[in-house]
């Protein structure tokens, strides 16, 4: 199992993982990444997010 958690000090809240996998991420109301609750990941779209964050905001943890 994985932990997905965006890092909010590091987040410049450009969007590119919410549009790139909205069903996991979405811009609060600070404008910054968020993470949903998803039951299944979708490896490959997560794996897109992460290469598309500029600021390395993305943090997967394993369990």
């Amino acid at each position: 199992m994985k932990k997905i958690k965006v890092n909010k000090d590091k987040c410049l809240g450009c969007g590119s993982c919410t549009f790139l996998y909205p069903e996991m991420f979405y811009l609060d109301e600070d404008g910054k990444a968020e993470v949903k609750e998803v039951k299944k990941i979708d490896e490959e779209k997560l794996q897109s997010a992460i290469d598309a964050c500029a600021a390395e905001a993305i943090e997967v943890e394993e369990k």
